[in-house]
């Protein structure tokens, strides 16, 4: 029954099956690896060619698309004939182009600022409608570089664009096109019977589509491979989805001109069904191969298996322990020189197994009687390490030392580092009173000097065949012939050496010098820990000395503490006025000049400066001409690198000139002068930093427009009252100014052209010796219900003596205060 077991665990669990399921496994992987490879080459090769197909397709109706542009844009052109000087000549040419092209369902004339004088479709004529399109994109592209086109857009689902080209009058034609014509470069002969096509604009709508394609006026921008090229630098995708989710190949063109993007998909399980076909055939071939991989693996297993079963039984019996049974194996092979090698190791465990039964019964004994010992030595040390007392210690130890080695007597030698020799301190077995010369032993040349050195024991089994020296003579003459000498040392040093005496000469086992020298390293232990014990003792007492010293030092240092705290107490107060002075100079520096702020900080009472009062002043407005068309066509980082040059530009100047900054809005600055700080030239000052403001400015305008960048620089300032303070709430505090003066200052800003500066008829009258400049037309200005008189600062006179100084008013202002 057991044989049974075993031959279907080794056909299960055995090399039969390891065998059969190794060769099963290797044809099975290397038909599968052959046919993944075929697999993913058919693969590559029909996904390559679909978008080699696909991509020509793009490209060449992305050319059609733009040639038909062009074509569109030169049959536009023709309508803006130079001696088509009027309008009914323009509406006689705009009449003869409706008819003449179909794609062009209206046409619009425009003067230079973009007013419309004509439009004209299919249907309605108009005349003088004087729309305004200035801000038309069409429009403005074509001033700027003769033609323009404006993003498509749709009626419905119509899809429609304009196309702008400017007339040598500098006016302006504007064709709206119907964009269905699209539809045409995708028919199923251009597309093909399973793929489709579509092109869309550059927010992702359908501007035209095949038969099988999407709708038209459709959003795809959320398809990764429209989403893919429509984004700023995006690569096109080789494969994405399709509106309902389902997988595609596709390839894409660019219109570049337009900024559309011509699409060519095809879905993908139509595209790889050549390889679903080739995988079934795959499947197949596998299968067929799995089966004859077993029917191969069961055959040469088989053969395997009788040896292989004779061989595992044999091994079975030896390990049992029948050593004369013997292996029959005949098959001309390795299997058979195993056999052998079997039947061989059989004999020569019999005999190993003989010799092994003998030394086992030889350890035994020798392990019962170092265990017995090490039970003495346990005890040994126990005994020892119980005492923490020097003079207890060493009698234990030479005690139990005497008890170990069975020997006569026991002596025990403490080292004198200093004379460099060994003194006698304990002894068992001998008087050591006893007048001789080994109470005292030098280190050198002696047994007790060569055993501390070499840290090993030293047996001596015959006293009298040694040179003399005063332990081997006194030994002698006490009767003692052997002696074994065990050096009490440890890392720290040496503290001495244990002598045992036998009155019998004979040598000394290795087993008892092994158990001395671990007893040795024991008793070293316990004369460490006695020796430290007495060193603790006697520190002790010196610490209960000391600590009256230290209490008396302890009240010293009480009485200097109460000192420092005091000290402490009124440094406190002084860095808690200056973190007051410091809070005051930041607050005020979120809207003065740091020199005024820390002018008024330094100065005790002029919080009160800042308090609602009404003075006159006078109020610089200053912003940036074209920032906001600037803004939307721009990118944000551009846009906040230009305000900085910009602010860095102005602060400069506020504060050199000790203006009061009241607020930044965009690309608008507000300047107070005279408040909180009086100056009496303070109208002087605003004048003088303006012009700078315009000098400094205009460097940088001539910077920004390399960049592509068309900004100017306007300047208004006006003079009058106003009521002054701060407002706000105690987290957020600002310093402003309230009276009608701020508002004219706004609005002479609003009027002034670009790197124009615009004052007041009084500001001007306050500055007129000192710059160049003229009276300009009464403005009409929003909020104020009478003209204002206004004038326009052209320079500023360097030659004039009473120019403003900005240091030295500083420096008079210091005197006063």
């Amino acid at each position: 029954m057991s044989g049974v077991r075993d031959k279907i665990w080794f056909l299960r669990e055995g090399l039969f099956a390891k065998y059969v399921i190794a060769l099963v496994g290797l044809v099975v992987f290397v038909l599968a690896v052959n046919g993944a490879m075929e697999i993913w080459i058919s693969y590559r090769g029909i996904k390559t060619t679909l978008n080699d197909g696909m991509s020509e397709k793009a490209e060449a109706t992305a050319k059609h698309i733009e040639q038909s542009m062009a074509d569109l844009e030169r049959q536009i052109s023709w309508a803006t004939r130079a001696y088509s000087n009027t309008v009914e000549l323009r509406r006689a040419d705009y009449a003869q182009l409706l008819r003449q092209v179909p794609q062009v369902s209206q046409l619009s004339l425009l003067d230079p600022k973009g007013h419309e004088q004509l439009r004209l479709s299919r249907r309605t004529v108009n005349v003088g409608s004087n729309l305004d399109f200035s801000r038309d994109i069409s429009f403005t592209e074509a001033v700027a570089r003769g033609t323009g086109y404006a993003p498509p857009y749709f009626r419905g689902e119509h899809p429609y664009m304009s196309i702008a080209l400017s007339h040598s009058d500098s006016n302006v034609t504007v064709a709206e096109i119907d964009l269905d014509f699209l539809t045409e470069f995708f028919g199923d002969a251009q597309v093909g019977k399973v793929a489709f096509g579509y092109v869309v604009d550059g927010r992702g709508q359908v501007l035209a589509s095949s038969s099988k394609g999407p709708e038209v006026a459709k959003s795809l921008s959320a398809l990764p491979q429209v989403a893919a090229v429509i984004k700023p630098g995006g690569a096109p995708l080789s494969a994405g989805t399709d509106s309902a989710g389902h997988d595609v190949l596709t390839t894409s063109s660019a219109v570049p001109k337009l900024g559309w993007y011509v699409f060519y998909e095809q879905p993908t399980a139509q595209a790889l069904t050549p390889i679903r076909d080739q995988m079934v055939r795959i499947a197949l071939l596998i299968a067929l191969g799995l089966v004859v991989a077993i029917i191969a693996g069961t055959i040469m297993a088989r053969r395997m298996l009788v040896p292989i079963t004779a061989l595992r039984a044999g091994a079975r019996r030896l390990g049992a322990g029948e050593f004369g049974h013997r292996i029959e194996v005949k098959t001309s092979d390795e299997l058979e020189e195993l056999a052998n090698q079997f039947n061989s190791m059989a004999g020569q465990l019999a005999e190993t197994y003989s010799d092994l039964e003998w030394k086992v019964k030889e350890r035994t004994r020798d392990l019962a009687q170092s265990i017995n010992e090490l039970k003495v030595l346990e005890e040994v040390g126990r005994a020892v390490a119980s005492s923490l007392d020097l003079n207890a210690v060493l009698p234990t130890v030479a005690a139990r030392a005497l008890e170990i080695t069975h020997a006569d007597a026991v002596l025990i030698y403490g080292y004198d580092a200093t004379g460099r020799q060994f003194n006698l301190t304990e002894a068992i077995g001998i008087d050591k009173d006893a007048e001789g010369g080994h109470r005292a032993i030098d280190e050198a040349g002696s047994p007790l000097g060569d055993a501390a050195a070499k840290a090993e024991p030293i047996s001596i089994p015959n006293l009298d065949a040694t040179s003399e020296h005063p332990l081997r003579d006194m030994a002698v003459a006490a009767g003692f012939h052997s002696v074994l000498v065990v050096p009490l040392v440890d890392q720290q040093g040496i503290l001495g050496s244990l002598v045992v005496l036998r009155r019998s000469a004979g040598a000394f086992s290795p087993n008892l010098i092994g158990l001395m020298k671990t007893f040795a390293h024991q008793s070293v232990l316990a004369m460490r820990n006695a020796r430290l014990f007495s060193e603790v003792d006697h520190k002790s007492r010196e610490l209960l000395s000391a600590n009256d010293t230290v209490r008396q030092q302890a009240d010293k240092l009480q009485e200097q503490t109460d000192q420092l705290r005091d000290w402490n107490r009124s440094l406190e107060q002084r860095v808690e006025t200056q973190l007051g002075e410091i809070e005051r100079i930041r607050r005020l520096e979120r809207f003065l000049a740091p020199q005024v702020a820390q002018l008024i900080a330094s100065s005790d009472g002029h919080d009160a400066l800042l308090d609602s009062h009404r003075r006159e002043v006078t109020v610089v407005f200053c912003d940036l001409r074209g920032f906001t068309a600037f803004t939307e066509s721009t990118e944000p980082e551009e846009a906040m690198n230009v305000l900085r040059e910009y602010h860095a530009a102005l602060g400069e100047l506020i504060f050199r000139y000790e203006g009061t900054l009241d607020r930044y809005a965009g690309d608008g600055v507000m300047i107070l002068f005279n408040a909180p700080i009086q100056f009496e030239d303070h109208t002087a000052r605003a004048v003088r930093m303006a012009v700078e403001m315009r000098d400094a400015i205009g460097e940088l305008t001539g910077k920004w427009r390399n960049r592509g960048h068309n900004l100017g620089f306007g300047i208004g300032i006006a003079l009058g009252y106003a009521t002054l303070g701060q407002i706000g709430f105690e987290q957020r505090l600002e310093y402003a100014a309230i009276g009608s003066v701020t508002n004219l200052a706004s609005r002479l800003c609003d009027e002034a052209k670009a790197h124009q500066i615009v004052v007041s008829r009084r500001v001007y009258g306050m500055v007129e010796p000192w710059v160049e400049g003229r009276p300009i037309d009464d403005l009409n200005l929003k909020g104020f219900n009478h003209p204002v008189l206004a004038a326009e600062i052209l320079s500023w006179r360097e030659e004039v003596d009473n120019v403003v100084d900005a240091a030295a008013s500083t420096a008079r202002r210091k005197k006063t205060s």
